[in-house]
């Protein structure tokens, strides 16, 4: 009975080592998109939205790269930081409830 007890604590309990994984997580995605704008446009800030003088072309390229680097580097980081509470506590951080929530 102390098992399942210790498991179903463990969610609320992975919810700041979440937070700080996630934060960690966009500021290496951050990094990843200035490094990969540099080397693809050879510039050193991408194109924001509202830059009068940038293009729709550089505006959704530099969008769409960010949001895909973004996605893959939270991905990576969310499942890391699962597998390693799995790995040192024998339990799934996330209950079926849980998932797909934000």
């Amino acid at each position: 009975m102390a098992k399942k007890s210790k498991k179903s604590k463990l969610p609320l309990a992975y919810k700041p080592i979440g937070f700080v994984l996630s934060w960690t997580g966009g500021t290496l995605a951050g990094l990843a998109f200035q490094k990969t704008w540099k080397v693809i446009r050879h510039e050193d800030d991408a194109p924001d939205a509202l830059d009068r003088d940038r293009r729709w072309g550089e505006i959704l390229l530099a969008a769409a790269i960010q949001g895909a680097i973004f996605a893959a580097v939270r991905s990576a980081v969310d499942r890391a930081g699962a597998k390693a509470i799995e790995r040192s506590t024998g339990a799934w951080p996330v209950t079926d409830k849980e998932k797909g929530r934000d």
